[in-house]
């Protein structure tokens, strides 16, 4: 009874079938529970071990800021976590149920399948997380690409004929992908964490759906759709993309696997991939539908040629300091190698090979893009460009040797060229009088060109030897930099007091007329000890507070005593005057007979102020007396003169608006960025913004060696970068710059035009 019941539903659904129908409705019921359940089970366990992953990247952070943003994603993703599970279901489910409505779909934001992602046109953390994205599409469509062939011709068919395929199904690795992704915004957390995510979600959800598109393919089958479907996969135009979402998954892999400890196998394989793309035949050795003579050249005689052309280099004598035009002609040796290389090749078997294996002339084109990039990098100095081209013929038989150079952040090559570079980005004529830095970069050059044959510890070696020098230098620089902050701290706190205690005596004068000898001890000598007490004590002290006070009661003393109340009170405050005056001097570094002689002045002053007649008194302030006290006439010519100075200033100042993009960098410079100066009349110089001053805003910038350079103010500094007199530069390493370069490249559509040089 039961059989006869379950065969009766079986129907041969080999032709289309209305999406409205009730059966279609049933269907897509089945599958949408085969996914719910699967998903629901698999994210689970992917946030049970999220938890787990942070606490462990916790546990061996390299610092205590490190350590907090792996405890903070920790809790917010405890937090969000139940609403980003809800959503993502939720999400899925939807687009299953609306697979019958063509134009409703996708529901989700485009994702991120052959080429959406534009390199150049996002933000780090963008770019980081659309590779990462990428990078699980292209494996995971790579991987499954049969079963989920299946499943998407069996849903087209219950869907009345509309279109499924990897870009739209809902259960495709693609819209999987990009539904977390979306949900996900929900996590405030930091990309570092985020990335972590991703690498969990791709081990635990996508690398499950085997099991998915096997569940659904057999329940479809059972209920008689397309039962004698052929597991296959369309080819042709989709195969370059492929190519270009491979090559992107495998770059973003090796930059997120500092954080979970997994690097892919060989990058170098993706991007053979992608060359031969763009070159139009996939999978082919080169020069194999040209039917080559001869055997294609083995590993070991390219190895045994490049030595050739490596000891013709080192016979020409010691590198030199680049001169003009040395960038632009090594450009074009760096595109030429390959043929000379095929050239030394047939000079050493006596026959001229047409080509090389595939792989090995992707990795010759990879590393020649390497070092183009490397002359073109506007971030390196011209004479460091030229010094460190010079490493492609060592750098190409490392690559040959070991394939994993380019997977492999901490590649003991990599990291040498990545040292070298970022010691280079630092490098200046004028920073390096010594030429410490120069020899020991050229040191390291001539070393890998005179000495590496094929034994790759050379590496390992120079580069223990750059991180000694680093060492040392960075230990002097610190110091020399920790002094040249201090000093300008020094001043800045100096001139700070100066201006507060200038602008205290000058707002307490205000319109009154004061008589000279009073006026002249206010604008020097306790103009000189507020400032004293200011940087000793501060503001919020008792005695800069009771220095205040000396001033009101100073000037209220020059008022006329016309009436007996007012000689009174004047005689009440005079001896707290004289006692405050004394030790106001004293505090400046008054002699004691200057002293004794001012107050005497004083003395003659006020007994006339209280009617009293004085014989044979001294004339107050003469021009002697202002002498050997060091008072001025006023204070208020020179405040009047620095508003001058400062309005003029303003009024020639070049002014960028707080929206402009100048404005923006500015703002968003953190110390330790190096930026290059070009000014007028100047040599370039490369400096290192050191300290931004919490008081004046100004951004300190020394050099490699730890000396001042300069220092400027935000807007002075957003008119240097919108004239172009000054530039930001990269903060990233080498390669990655290098990598996100090339891929960027090997995307664009005149790619197949520019690789495979000869």
């Amino acid at each position: 009874m039961n059989e006869a019941s379950d065969s009766s539903r079986v129907v041969n659904l080999t032709q289309r079938l209305d999406p409205a129908s009730e059966r279609v409705g049933e269907l897509l019921s089945a599958v949408r529970g085969i996914a719910n359940r699967r998903l629901q089970q698999w994210i689970g366990n992917m946030f049970e071990h999220v938890d787990d992953a942070l606490f462990d990247l916790a546990e061996k952070a390299e610092n205590n800021a490190a350590q907090m943003h792996y405890f903070d994603g920790m809790r917010e993703v405890r937090k969000r976590r139940p609403a980003v599970e809800r959503n993502f279901l939720s999400a899925i489910s939807r687009d299953l149920g609306e697979l019958t409505h063509p134009s409703q779909q996708p529901t989700v934001s485009a994702p991120l399948t052959s080429g959406t992602v534009e390199l150049s046109l996002v933000a780090d953390n963008d770019l980081e997380e659309s590779l990462a994205i990428t990078s699980m599409i292209g494996k995971n469509e790579q991987r499954l690409s049969r079963d989920l062939f299946a499943v998407n011709q069996r849903l087209s068919v219950i869907c009345g004929g509309y279109k499924i395929d990897d870009a739209n199904n809902p259960v495709a690795p693609a819209i999987l992908s990009q539904a977390f992704r979306q949900v996900l915004h929900e996590l405030s957390a930091d990309m570092r964490v985020k990335l972590i995510i991703y690498k969990l979600f791709d081990r635990y959800v996508l690398s499950s759906l085997e099991e998915l598109y096997l569940e659904i393919n057999v329940e479809l089958v059972r209920a008689g759709v397309l039962p004698q479907l052929r597991h296959e996969v369309l080819r042709g135009g989709h195969s370059a993309q492929a190519a270009v979402d491979a090559v992107q998954a495998a770059v973003s892999s090796s930059m997120v696997a500092d954080d979970v400890g997994e690097i892919p196998s060989d990058v170098l394989q993706t991007l053979n991939a992608l060359f031969n793309a763009r070159r139009g035949h996939v999978g082919v050795d080169v020069g194999m539908s040209a039917m080559p003579t001869g055997p294609l050249p083995s590993a070991n005689e390219l190895l045994g040629a490049l030595s050739v052309l490596q000891s013709q280099i080192t016979s020409t004598g010691p590198l030199l300091h680049a001169r003009a035009g040395d960038a632009a002609a090594l450009s074009h040796e760096v595109m030429q190698l390959k043929g000379q290389l095929l050239t030394q090749i047939g000079a050493l078997r006596g026959e001229r090979p047409s080509h090389v294996a595939t792989i090995d002339e992707d990795t010759i084109d990879l590393v020649g893009m390497l070092f183009e990039f490397i002359l073109e990098d506007r971030n390196l100095p011209v004479e460091m460009q030229v010094l460190l081209a010079r490493l492609q013929i060592p750098y190409l038989k490392a690559a040959i040797l070991d394939r994993k150079l380019f997977a492999h952040r901490q590649h003991p090559a990599r990291r040498l060229l990545d040292g070298l570079a970022d010691q280079a980005k630092s490098w200046s004529e004028e920073s390096d009088r010594d030429h410490r830095l120069f020899e020991k970069v050229k040191s390291i050059v001539e070393q890998l060109l005179h000495d590496f044959d094929d034994d790759m510890s050379i590496f390992d070696r120079l580069l223990v030897d750059l991180q000694q020098f680093q060492d040392v230098n960075k230990r002097r620089s610190e110091l020399a930099e920790q002094r040249v902050a201090e000093s300008t701290r020094g001043r800045e706190k100096l001139e700070q007091a100066r201006r507060r205690a200038a602008r205290e005596i000058i707002d307490r004068i205000g319109d009154q007329k004061l008589p000279p000898l009073v006026h002249g001890v206010l604008a020097r000598a306790w103009a000189n000890h507020l400032v004293l007490t200011l940087l000793r004590q501060g503001e919020a002290s008792p005695e800069f507070k009771s220095a205040l006070r000396f001033i009101d009661d100073f000037i209220a003393s020059t008022r006329p005593a016309l009436t007996p109340e007012s000689r009174q009170t004047l005689r009440q405050m005079l001896p707290g005057i004289e006692r405050s005056l004394r030790l106001g001097l004293a505090n400046v570094a008054f002699q004691e007979s200057d002293i004794e002689r001012l107050l005497a002045q004083f003395h003659t002053y006020y007994r006339q102020q209280l009617g009293e007649t004085v014989e044979d008194a001294e004339p107050p302030a003469s021009v002697e007396d202002e002498a050997i006290l060091a008072i001025p006439d006023s204070i208020q010519p020179v405040v009047d003169r620095d508003a001058e100075l400062d309005e003029e200033q303003d009024r020639d100042a070049v002014v960028v608006a707080p929206d402009s993009p100048e404005w923006q960098q500015v703002q968003a410079l953190q110390p330790g960025t190096w930026l290059e100066f070009s000014l007028i009349d100047e040599p370039m110089t490369r400096a290192k913004l050191s300290w931004i001053s919490p008081m004046s805003g100004r951004y300190l910038f020394v050099n490699r060696r730890g000396l001042k350079v300069a220092d400027y103010a935000p807007q002075e500094l957003a008119v240097l970068l919108a004239d172009g007199h000054a530039l930001v530069l990269a903060a990233n390493a080498l390669f990655d710059r290098a990598m996100t370069a090339i891929v960027g490249r090997l995307s664009q559509p005149d790619a197949a035009q520019t690789t495979g040089t000869e």
